[in-house]
């Protein structure tokens, strides 16, 4: 089973990127990690769109297609998602292929304060359910306080928030194959 990893912040650094990083790490039988690079996509435009697909989305738009479900990690900026992240999802969401209909999608994020990303997460998944994608309603993985919760690679060590995210991506796994069996 195929998992793409999308991160909502372009920031080398980001606690974000380091959540799915630390994915890898946590050895999900049966699983790999793909990670999407959304840096080089422009910002959405018609007259682009009209044009040509610009290679970039059409590479994001093969990924998602590929996989069999995709993990998202946003940060929250001013109580919402990135937007980029949202840039993004309106190309993906665009034009006759739609690979984010019916697949099934798992929602996380970290951030320095102390309400996590619940703002983000809680609009994201409104987004989501939009696009008909699959959402993974539960457990939520709220990564508070980041900082104390990140190693010097950031990479999540703090056991309590690692034991919910196991159960996440174990739910999820389970989650993908019965979307899939429902498609079939």
């Amino acid at each position: 089973m195929n998992i793409l990893t999308i991160s909502g912040s372009l920031r080398a650094n980001s606690f974000n990127t380091g959540l799915l990083r630390t994915a890898e790490l946590l050895g999900v039988e049966g699983v790999t990690f793909t990670h999407a690079n959304i840096r080089s996509i422009p910002l959405f435009d018609a007259d682009l769109e009209v044009a040509s697909m610009p290679e970039a989305v059409a590479v994001l738009k093969q990924q998602i297609g590929d996989a069999d479900g995709v993990l998202i990690a946003t940060p929250e900026y001013n109580y919402s998602y990135t937007g980029v992240l949202k840039n993004a999802l309106d190309w993906v969401s665009r034009g006759p292929i739609r690979p984010l209909i019916d697949k099934p999608v798992a929602v996380i994020g970290a951030s320095p304060g102390n309400f996590g990303t619940v703002r983000a997460q809680t609009d994201l998944r409104r987004l989501l359910h939009g696009m008909a994608a699959q959402v993974l309603p539960k457990p939520e993985l709220l990564v508070n306080q980041a900082a104390s919760k990140f190693d010097e690679n950031v990479i999540l060590t703090d056991e309590a928030t690692l034991k919910i995210y196991r159960t996440l991506l174990d739910n999820f796994s389970k989650y993908i194959h019965v979307i899939a069996t429902l498609r079939h």
